[in-house]
C-alpha cells in the first residue's frame, strides 16, 4: 500500500537511528493491545478501524484466519505424523491402493461445508456495506488533479482540500522528513473534511478529469472516483479522531501526494464548525417609503377668461337672431 512506505520512511529514520532492538522493546507493549486506527510500525494484523464497515471486514478476516489456522493444523499435523511415525526407518510398509471413495467424499464435501458456512455472514456483511439508506447528511466528494473537493449538501458549505504547504515544501526542498520535522509528511492537507461521529453519512463520488480512489483505512472502505459516474459508500464514525488516507489510484504525476484527511468531531461541535462555515446570510432591505401623492395643478385663470367669453357669446348669439 502506498500509506505503508510513508511509515516505512519514518521507521527507517526512527527506529534504525536508535536501534532496531530498543525500538522493537518499546513497541511490544503497543502491540499487545488491541490495533487502533492508524498502522504501526511492524504491526501484523489489520487494523480494526472506527466503523461499522471496518468493523465487519476485521471480524470477516478474523473468521477466516482461524478457519485456516485451524485447517493448517490439522493438515500439517497429519503429515508430520505419517512422515514420522509412518516412516521407513521403523519398519512401516505403506498401503497398497489408489482410490477410496470415502476419504475423497469426506475431503470434498468438508470444504464446501466450510465454505457456505462462511459465505452467509460474509454476504450479511457485505450487503450491509453498501446500504446506504437512512443516512442523516450526505457529503459530495470530487476528485481533481490533485485535490479533492468537499461539498455538505443541502447546507451550501464546499471546499478543497489539498497537501499542506508545510509537507509540500519539505518535499520540493529534498530534505529528509523526519518525526521531528514533519510528523505526518504527505499525510496532511491545509482543510480536512469534518464530519460528525455516531451519524449515518452518505458519500457520492466522481472525478472531473481521471480516476481516482477516495481511500482512508480507518473507515473501512476505498470507492472510485470515476468521471461521468457516481459511485456510492457510506460510514458511521465511532470514536472522534483524525484519521488519514490517499488517493489509491495512479492519477498522475503527483498522485502520491494526494492525502486525505477525516477529522471526526462530536455533533454539537460539527454543527458549530458547520455554521461558521456558511456564507453569511445578506442583510434584508428595509422596505421603501411610499412616494407622497402630488397635489391637482390649479386652473390657470387666463386660460379660463377666453373659455367664458365664448361661452357667453354662445349663448347670446340665439338671442339676437
Amino acid at each position: 500500500m502506498t500509506q505503508g512506505k510513508g511509515w516505512g520512511k519514518r521507521l527507517r529514520g526512527s527506529v534504525l537511528g536508535k536501534g532496531l532492538p530498543l525500538a522493537l522493546g518499546s513497541m511490544a507493549p503497543a502491540l499487545a493491545l488491541a490495533q487502533t486506527a492508524d498502522p504501526k510500525p511492524w504491526q501484523l494484523n489489520m487494523g480494526r478501524g472506527v466503523t461499522a464497515s471496518a468493523q465487519h471486514a476485521y471480524d470477516a478476516h478474523m473468521i477466516a484466519l482461524w478457519v485456516c489456522v485451524v485447517i493448517g493444523v490439522i493438515v500439517f499435523g497429519a503429515m508430520a505424523v505419517a512422515m514420522f511415525r509412518f516412516r521407513k526407518s521403523k519398519g512401516a510398509v505403506a498401503a497398497q491402493f489408489s482410490h477410496n471413495t470415502v476419504a475423497e467424499i469426506i475431503w470434498t464435501a468438508i470444504p464446501i461445508v466450510i465454505l457456505v458456512a462462511m459465505a452467509f455472514p460474509a454476504t450479511k456483511k457485505l450487503i450491509a456495506m453498501y446500504d446506504t439508506r437512512d443516512a442523516e447528511m450526505t457529503v459530495k466528494v470530487t476528485g481533481y488533479q490533485w485535490m479533492w473537493k468537499y461539498e455538505y449538501l443541502g447546507e451550501g458549505v464546499e471546499f478543497t482540500s489539498r497537501l499542506a504547504r508545510e509537507s509540500n515544501a519539505l518535499r520540493q526542498s529534498h530534505a529528509v522528513a523526519t518525526l521531528e520535522n514533519n510528523p505526518h509528511y504527505l499525510l496532511e492537507v491545509d482543510n480536512p473534511l469534518v464530519l460528525p461521529v455516531d451519524t449515518k453519512i452518505r458519500f457520492v463520488l466522481t472525478a472531473d478529469d481521471v480516476i481516482h480512489a477516495w481511500w482512508v483505512p480507518a473507515l473501512g472502505w476505498k470507492q472510485d472516483a470515476i468521471p461521468g459516474i457516481v459511485n456510492e459508500a457510506w460510514t458511521d464514525i465511532q470514536t472522534p479522531g483524525t484519521y488519514r488516507g490517499q488517493c489509491a489510484e495512479l492519477c498522475g504525476k503527483d498522485h502520491g501526494f494526494m492525502p486525505v484527511v477525516v477529522q471526526a468531531v462530536s455533533k454539537e461541535e460539527f454543527k458549530q464548525w458547520l455554521a461558521s462555515k456558511k456564507p453569511a446570510a445578506p442583510a434584508e432591505a428595509a422596505p421603501a417609503e411610499p412616494a407622497p401623492a402630488e397635489p391637482a395643478p390649479e386652473p390657470d385663470p387666463a386660460a379660463a377668461a377666453p373659455t367664458a367669453a365664448r361661452t357667453d357669446s354662445a349663448v347670446a348669439a340665439p338671442a339676437a337672431g
